[in-house]
């Protein structure tokens, strides 16, 4: 039987219709998608554009190693194609009952093929995901933008997957998306290239991936998620003063307490920066920005 482009074509499109109607949304709807955080939005959204509608778990303000789903969230999950998952505390407790809620439900983890680093840890050190290792793996990879366009490629993959005759408009999105990555990228090694001072001081250790990526070394306050003790405190406060270390960086969604210490010990100042705002490059650019101001 001999069959024609044509018809190879509308069989295609017939059956990426099908795929979509079995789940519950039309051949011309948005596909239906949830992200933990809101930063993941702006990248399936950038990937995706008019043809994905995203909700956030994590909304502003909250944080994600405390936050729990609402009723209306989870009820919510019930009409979804898929979730897109990055690896935050709340995620170990609730991934279990959000696939649960939503049987067939396509779960992405976007932290898959990406070289992961136990929280708190060097640049250096590094672990493949599930491969084990002392304490827990740091989720902050989203930080880093040449590790967002390891992850703009997987969201463009499983959107296809949803959506098979939509598969160009996610390439397109794709690949716009990677040359703003590209641009980001160059800029914020261009703006730190001169700095000979590499080391910064932090409250939470959110900034271990893009440390590794820029060849500087992040100095956390706050260890495996809880506040220092004295001890503890004043031996962050030594490195600091001995590296001559003048700011220390912190993020809204934590008190500001201890760093207000550190910083008063040391004769320094409390430089707010969010690695949870939604939008990724124009945040990004401000915390690299940030951290050219301050490191000499």
């Amino acid at each position: 039987m001999t069959v024609f482009p044509g018809a190879r074509a509308g069989k295609l499109l017939c059956t990426a219709a099908l795929f979509a109607l079995s789940f519950g949304v039309s051949a011309a709807e948005p596909l239906n998608v949830y992200v933990s955080l809101l930063p993941m939005k702006s990248f399936v959204e950038r990937v995706g554009g008019a043809h994905v509608r995203v909700t956030v778990m994590v909304g502003p303000g909250q944080s994600p190693a405390t936050y729990e789903p609402s009723p209306r969230q989870m009820a919510g999950l019930s009409t979804a194609l898929a979730y897109f998952r990055i690896g935050v505390p709340f995620e170990n407790v609730w991934m279990g009952r959000i696939a649960a809620a939503r049987p067939g439900l396509k779960i992405v983890d976007l932290r898959d093929g990406i070289e992961l680093k136990p929280i708190g840890s060097s640049p250096s050190a590094g672990a493949t995901r599930g491969a084990g290792g002392p304490g827990a793996l740091d989720p902050h990879v989203w930080t880093a933008p040449p590790l967002v366009k390891v992850m703009a490629a997987r969201i463009r993959d499983a959107l296809t997957e949803l959506a098979p005759a939509r598969a160009a408009a996610f390439a397109d999105g794709y690949r716009r998306f990677a040359a703003d990555l590209d641009a980001l990228d160059a800029q914020i090694r261009a703006e730190l290239a001169e700095r000979k001072e590499r080391t910064f001081l932090v409250f939470h250790p959110s900034w271990g991936y893009f440390a590794r990526a820029y060849g500087l070394t992040q100095i956390a306050i706050e260890a495996e998620g809880k506040e220092p003790g004295p001890r503890a405190l004043a031996t962050v406060i030594d490195q600091a003063r001995r590296r001559g270390t003048r700011v220390v960086f912190v993020q809204k969604q934590f008190s500001r307490n201890d760093a207000k210490t550190v910083a008063s010990a040391i004769g320094g100042e409390v430089v707010v920066i969010d690695p949870l705002a939604e939008d990724f490059l124009a945040n990004t650019r401000a915390v690299a920005a940030a951290f050219a101001r301050n490191l000499r």
